[in-house]
């Protein structure tokens, strides 16, 4: 039986302007909720959609047409613990070993919260749970989880999920099924291929 799942970014906010952990409530602003109304046309239909349960991935689902349902844990961003709502810039300054540390080694969390492995066992489990329906998923779902579901799909090494960049509003597509997963590099949302 074969899936596929598409994964969106959310629209552009201030804390992902910034750079900022953020703290979950983060709202869109007029341009980012614009272009995901905009890109809405653009989305083919889902027999199911998901989003994280931040503010922004949850406005990002609703301005593109998506109905998700309210709470889903496992599609969480990564918890940075006492980090959350400072931007990285803040942090390395008054933690730069801690920094340095969690950068380098997937299993560390020093901020208190989970570590990058933890982040990619949880959102690869969500993804074999959603290969099990046949159909197609659309997942409204931060950064950090497009790259550690890409990290578990792909087999990726878990260093590799500092390597890949994940920009606002854009789509990527897997297909295939638990265990064996395709990937179809994304374009923006909203335009041509």
């Amino acid at each position: 039986m074969t899936s596929r799942v598409t994964l969106i970014s959310p629209a552009l906010t201030p804390a992902l302007r910034e750079a900022r952990f953020d703290d979950g409530s983060s709202e869109l602003d007029a341009a980012g909720v614009h272009r995901a109304r905009s890109a809405a046309a653009g989305l083919s239909g889902a027999d199911r959609s998901a989003a994280s349960p931040s503010t922004r991935c949850r406005q990002t689902a609703e301005a593109l047409g998506l109905s998700a349902p309210p709470q889903l844990p496992a599609l969480a961003a990564l918890d940075v613990g006492r980090w959350r709502g400072r931007t990285l810039a803040e942090v390395t300054a008054a933690e730069p070993d801690a920094v340095a540390s969690w950068l380098a080694d997937p299993a560390r969390a020093p901020h208190g919260g989970e570590s990058v492995r933890e982040l990619c066992d949880r959102a690869g489990a969500w993804l074999d749970d959603t290969a099990r329906a046949p159909g197609r998923v659309i997942a409204v779902v931060e950064p950090d989880v497009v790259r550690a579901l890409l990290v578990r799909a792909l087999g990726l090494p878990e260093p590799a999920f500092w390597r890949l960049d994940v920009r606002p509003l854009t789509a990527v597509d897997l297909s295939g099924r638990a265990g064996r997963w395709n990937l179809q590099v994304g374009t923006p949302l909203g335009e041509a291929p």
